[in-house]
């Protein structure tokens, strides 16, 4: 699968673009932005970007009014389609968000429910009651998603919200050639649906992937062979910035272990999933770490663990911005993107990612763990890299089995001797490719 062996970049569109965050129905071309970002994107190294929603809603994209076509803030269907075009061209695959737990209440079903009621058509598409009433006063209620309005339910059990689904996706991959879905709130999805979806979308394109957003419990149960190839990885989003916060690496280390280390009872072993800093959704990471030498670390730490690694758009460069500020200020507009020394350390650690088969389907296995150095072992049947991070302000001398007494480091081109050991520099990361 080729998504196992790339680095994603997330852009959310509306914000990117800076479009009103009300639909105001006037049409403008903004979308094509991306177009001058595809050169600052393929350097860095990502060669698939996930577009948070793209498709006509009522405010911030997630309350859908229409499936088949673009948002007006942000252009047309042509517009987006010379966007893949152009992205595809360069080698970069794209992965939608797909929105299909709850649509908004401009989707013209809702609308037709509260304008005919009981004659409907569409009353079964969703989960009402008309005895009831609504926030919004409209003399019915309605299920929203954990207690949004503005969110309406849909009823993935009725045959002709799952064609009217399938159809429109059908529309994207033919009309966009989109190479995979997202799948918003997947942890609230019917799972028969995700079944069908699955089946539906391998018969669509060969490797169309699918990922899941998740926050916790059994991953397995979502991602499967019959169900999602991925699931975004929030039981190590929070370990991985609060190890450095509280210099305690003990924290993500055993999160990995359980998730993938050596034990028969790891639980994701051989599995892929999406691993982050940061979202559209949380604080950006360059304000959450309490040291800033650590921003480089905790990307090598994402990057050196097993998964699929995703960069969220401006946060490459050390963009700032925090939860509590509001939605508006985590999905910022950026004039121009920017370059510096993070950008071109993500853009080595993007390369080593995408050229190492160790680092792609490698197991793991914890080599050396203190509160404020880890060294951890990624190996496959070709290959072996040892991923080393010093969070200390100190040099460190590391002393273990190497195993063998040179390496590559994948981050520098530069030999490395063990010795019986090494030093590690201070606040510093390394990805030693083992010599044979």
């Amino acid at each position: 699968m080729w998504a196992y062996e790339s680095v994603f970049y997330q852009i959310y569109p509306l914000g990117f673009c800076g479009a009103p965050f009300e639909n105001d129905g006037i049409p403008e071309h903004r979308i094509t932005k991306v177009n001058d970002w595809i050169p600052h994107i393929r350097r860095l190294g990502a060669d698939a970007i996930y577009f948070s929603p793209v498709f006509e809603s009522d405010t911030h994209g997630y309350n859908t009014r229409d499936y088949s076509r673009i948002d007006t803030r942000l252009g047309t269907n042509e517009d987006f389609a010379e966007v893949c075009a152009n992205l595809h061209k360069e080698g970069i695959r794209v992965v939608l968000d797909g929105v299909f737990n709850h649509v908004g209440r401009g989707f013209h079903a809702f609308k037709d429910v509260l304008e005919k009621r009981w004659d409907s058509p569409y009353k079964d598409w969703f989960f009402l009651n008309f005895d009831g009433n609504s926030n919004y006063n409209d003399g019915l209620w309605y299920e929203g998603w954990e207690g949004n309005y503005d969110l309406v339910k849909i009823n993935l059990r009725n045959e002709e919200v799952v064609e009217h689904i399938f159809s429109c996706i059908r529309g994207w991959v033919e009309e966009f050639d989109i190479d995979g879905l997202r799948l918003d709130v997947a942890y609230c999805l019917d799972h028969d649906f995700i079944r069908r979806l699955r089946s539906f979308c391998d018969s669509l394109k060969p490797d169309f992937f699918l990922v899941g957003e998740t926050l916790h419990g059994d991953y397995n149960q979502l991602m499967n062979d019959t169900m999602l190839h991925s699931v975004t990885n929030y039981e190590c989003y929070k370990g991985l910035h609060s190890s450095f916060n509280s210099m305690n690496l003990f924290e993500i280390i055993h999160s990995l272990l359980r998730q993938f280390g050596p034990e028969y009872w790891t639980l994701y072993k051989e599995k892929h999933l999406l691993s982050f800093v940061d979202n559209h959704d949380v604080t950006r990471v360059a304000s959450i770490l309490d040291n800033e030498r650590h921003l480089p670390l905790i990307y090598a730490l994402a990057f050196g663990m097993p998964g699929i690694p995703c960069v969220y758009y401006g946060s490459e460069w050390g963009a700032r911005a925090r939860k509590e500020e509001g939605d508006p200020a985590l999905r910022a507009c950026f004039d121009e993107p920017q370059w510096n020394t993070l950008t071109e350390f993500i853009s080595r650690l993007a390369a080593a990612k995408k050229a190492s088969p160790a680092l792609n389907y490698g197991s793991f296995r914890s080599v050396l763990l203190t509160n404020r150095q880890c060294i951890f072992e990624r190996k496959c049947d070709t290959e072996r890299v040892l991923v080393a991070i010093n969070a200390d302000g100190e040099a460190f001398d590391a002393h273990f089995d190497a195993g063998c007494g040179t390496a590559l480091d994948l981050l520098t081109g530069e030999m490395h001797d063990f010795g019986g050991g090494s030093r590690l520099p201070a606040c510093s990361a390394a990805f030693w490719k083992m010599e044979k």
